[in-house]
């Protein structure tokens, strides 16, 4: 601002110097050179109509070469002074009355109210949108929250640590208040929304365990800890890897789940297509998805060939499930490989104690020098890896605080493991690509997960995984009553896949191609936000939540 002012205050100067100058230059001109008298206002008058190109002046034609010249310069600067004024002076100001003006006030009913924005937060309002669900993004700086409202959120400036603020926000009308800022700031703005309503929904993000309990005594209802579960997932999926019991599942029903298996070399299906490996009708469960070569696909298609970079999601009962294990397993594997870790912080700390549970041995890498550490030194470090044993394990799980060391650890690993199962934790989205071309079989972003970490509280959803936008429901779906599931092509149309019925005290699982859907049947479907929403249109009914 105090450039532009000095900006402006130079022009004017310049400007008014110009005309004094030619003014003085042109009178003098004239008795001069042509032998004519003008007064200092009729100098100044050829001057202004020369500079404001509205005429050339009275005298004109002038017979003397210089003071042509002299008409010519005052011309010349005319100009450049018109168009000096457009950058300076009249684009912004034009540019000001067409920008939106950031509001302060928000009106809205049953709405979500987010403080801050990350890529956490994104990730919710992703899941908000989706479901229809009304939000407003409190931002405290200007040039942040115009920018966001350009791109198209709903954006509210205001002090995050005051209670007007809130108040103008409508939080008394709200669903929920999430806080996505720093542990002591959350406190604050706790504090603020207590003030105003004590029975909000009031979620924050944990950065520091420690203070946990500040947070609930500043009226916070959940605090979450986003780097705890990205541990336990990490710890997940090295379980279901090495280990040769069933894993941890999803609960649908009594007699219903869900489960990631990862597909091994040598075993029954290896090399198949989906459709050749006939796990539907051998088994009865249902393949609703797969990790393939790192990359999620849902409702995969018959020719999605299965290799040993490949994780099906599947549904079934706990027999059914067994029964895909069975066939995913190569019959030679051993269980309870050695497991490398690189990283001790609080995400490695929250792996090793559910690897613990699974009686899982870890050996872990850090640069400094703990209790639980067995090799001290840097991950990213050939001699270091193999002197963790990085050469006899099953599973390398990479919980490193730079992304950069991330990518390399997960190269060197690569290069003296070939086949080593490798898992690694992002910090950022954006390089869950490349690490995956480096190498990686398993990514899990913290982003991602913590965002829908959040959704799921929030929206009370059965998250199958928190990498990926997969949900579970149930709906009506009167749309289709008398129909069967080949006839309503309910997948076709929409993306989603029906795994169970539930008529009344009833849930039916194996619900294939000639199942009729009657009336007040309520159909279990899993699929992404976006495809649930083409369900919900074509003829599925109740909410998403």
């Amino acid at each position: 601002m105090e450039r532009t002012r000095r900006r402006g205050v130079y022009y004017v100067l310049s400007f008014l110097g110009a005309l004094v100058l030619y003014t003085i230059l042109y009178k003098f001109g004239m008795s001069a050179f042509e032998g004519e008298h003008r007064t200092v206002i009729q100098a100044f008058q050829i001057v202004v109509e020369s500079f404001t190109t509205t005429g050339y002046g009275e005298d004109a034609p002038w017979s003397s070469p210089q003071i042509q010249i002299l008409v010519v310069l005052m011309q010349f600067t005319g100009i450049f002074f018109i168009f000096l004024t457009l950058p300076l002076f009249l684009v912004p100001w034009i540019e000001e009355r067409l920008e939106d003006t950031i509001p302060r006030t928000y009106q809205g009913e049953d709405h979500v109210v987010i403080c801050g924005f990350s890529d956490r937060s994104d990730v919710l309002i992703d899941d908000l949108e989706v479901h229809g669900l009304d939000y407003v993004l409190l931002v405290d700086a200007e040039d942040r929250a115009r920018s966001l409202s350009r791109a198209g959120y709903n954006v509210v400036l205001g002090d995050p640590e005051s209670t007007a603020t809130f108040s103008n926000l409508n939080v008394g009308s709200a669903q929920a208040v999430v806080l996505d800022g720093p542990d002591e700031r959350n406190a604050a703005m706790a504090l603020s929304v207590r003030e105003l309503n004590d029975t909000v929904r009031l979620v924050a993000f944990v950065e520091d365990p420690s203070l946990t309990r500040y947070l609930l005594l500043a009226g916070v209802d959940e605090p979450l800890h986003p780097r705890e579960l990205l541990g336990r997932g990490l710890a997940d999926k090295v379980s279901s890897v090495i280990t040769t019991q069933l894993g941890e599942t999803v609960d649908i029903s009594a007699d219903l789940e869900v489960i990631e298996l990862p597909v091994f070399a040598g075993s029954d299906v290896h090399g198949e297509t989906l459709g050749s490996a006939g796990i539907r009708e051998q088994t009865g469960a249902a393949v609703i998805g797969a990790w393939v070569d790192g990359k999620f696909v849902p409702n995969p298609t018959p020719e999605t060939t299965l290799t040993d970079r490949t994780v099906l999601l599947v549904a079934g009962t706990e027999s059914q499930l067994e029964a895909v294990m069975d066939r995913t397993r190569a019959g030679d594997r051993l269980a309870h490989e050695d497991v490398v870790m690189a990283g001790y912080g609080e995400v490695g700390e929250a792996v090793c104690n559910a690897l613990q549970s699974a009686n899982v041995t870890c050996r872990i890498i850090d640069l400094v020098d703990r209790n639980a550490v067995d090799v001290v030194g840097n991950a990213t470090e050939a001699a270091v890896l193999r002197e963790a044993g990085l050469a006899e394990a099953g599973a390398f799980i990479v919980s490193l605080n730079s992304d950069t060391d991330a990518i390399f650890a997960t190269l060197v690993a690569r290069e003296l493991n070939p086949d080593l199962e490798i898992i690694v934790r992002a910090n950022d989205a954006d390089n869950v690509a490349k690490l995956y071309s480096a190498g990686a079989d398993y990514v899990l972003p913290l982003p991602t997960v913590s965002g829908r970490m959040l959704a799921s509280s929030i929206l009370d959803e059965d998250v199958i995984s928190y990498d990926t936008q997969i949900d579970i429901v149930r709906m009506q779906a009167p749309g289709f009553e008398g129909s069967t599931i080949e006839e309503a092509a309910i997948r076709e149309r929409t993306g989603c896949t029906i795994i169970a019925v539930e008529r009344g005290e009833e849930t039916y699982s194996d619900v294939g191609p000639e199942f009729e859907i009657r009336d007040g049947d309520s159909l279990v479907v899993v699929g992404t936000d976006e495809d649930l929403l083409r369900f919900q249109e074509l003829g599925g009914v109740g909410s998403l939540r």
